[in-house]
């Protein structure tokens, strides 16, 4: 996918500008700022502002413990049990913002993070592009039998094409109904001068959820995290999960410790139940232990157990 001449003229002017300043930079995210991430077929992220880093987070964590802390000599170790203990403040003095396209079904999902701050495209105002998620055929699948939520197996490539067939259509007629409605121009002219158009605000109900919307998203370092965790999951919807994957990158390159920690305890941790730590102690014992007298629901079991490697 590459980047409309629209945005990357506005991207090339913002990373010609140099300011001095006596903020705290961080010379890896720099490389990137302004820049457009492609994602998915006309998404793209970017980051375009941020606040602290690294030692932001420790400062803070001193300042908040006195010298407590001074027992601990070095930052990724402070950091380490930050987040091994579950200790927000800290994180939150560092804040990252983004410039995101995204299609509306995704952006509808991605709103339920209510931590953050946010100003979307209006379509009361202007007039959306004519961009549509359209997925792969690898993406296309059917639903799953044991998750209400997720997908199940590839669709097969006919069926695949015919479903895309089918959403392509769908979009493109609704959205030259949309410019029908308008009777707008690219300049704002009445396409028939001989009638009215609709209100913008009331077109754009007949638009498709693939339709490209844009937002800028701000939000703190310990909330994003919180953000991840959800959305970088493997379980979470693909087309979401690729924005998150992405921005986990910027993450790495903007606080690098807080990244590694979240990571390993975050990430690639695990957090057990009551009920759940006493089946590994269990079974750490010697003890079989199945699903019917674990004290565990069905799929806690089925996540420890995979958990364990034992699925």
């Amino acid at each position: 996918m590459s980047i409309p001449s629209r945005y990357q003229a506005d991207i090339d002017r913002d990373r010609a500008i140099t300011t001095p300043t006596r903020r705290t930079v961080v010379p890896a995210l720099e490389e990137i700022l302004f820049e457009a991430i492609p994602l998915l077929d006309h998404g793209f992220i970017r980051v375009v502002d941020y606040m602290g880093d690294d030692g932001a987070v420790v400062e803070a964590a001193r300042v908040s413990y006195g010298r407590g802390t001074r027992k601990t000599s070095e930052d990724q170790g402070l950091i380490n049990y930050l987040m091994r203990q579950r200790h927000t403040t800290p994180f939150e003095m560092c804040e990252i913002k983004y410039h995101v396209k995204l299609p509306i079904f995704v952006a509808r999902q991605w709103i339920r993070h209510r931590t953050a701050n946010i100003n979307e495209y209006s379509a009361r105002y202007s007039i959306l592009d004519r961009e549509f998620y359209l997925p792969a055929p690898s993406h296309l699948a059917s639903q799953a039998t044991h998750n209400r939520q997720g997908r199940g197996d590839v669709l097969e490539p006919d069926q695949a094409e015919a479903v895309i067939a089918l959403l392509r259509a769908d979009a493109e007629q609704c959205y030259a109904h949309y410019q029908d409605l308008l009777n707008e121009d690219e300049s704002g002219q009445p396409r028939d001068p001989t009638r009215q158009g609709v209100a913008r605000e009331l077109a754009r109900m007949n638009l498709t959820l693939n339709t490209y919307t844009q937002w800028y998203w701000k939000i703190d370092l310990h909330n994003l995290m919180h953000f991840l965790s959800l959305r970088a999951d493997s379980h979470a919807q693909y087309e979401i999960r690729v924005y998150a994957e992405a921005m986990l990158e910027t993450v790495k390159r903007w606080v690098p410790m807080c990244f590694d920690a979240f990571t390993q305890h975050r990430i690639g941790g695990l957090h057990l139940s009551a009920p759940a730590l006493g089946v590994v102690r269990r079974l750490l014992a010697g003890e079989a232990v199945l699903q019917e007298d674990s004290g565990l629901g069905l799929r806690e079991w089925r996540e420890l157990m995979a958990a364990l490697g034992r699925g």
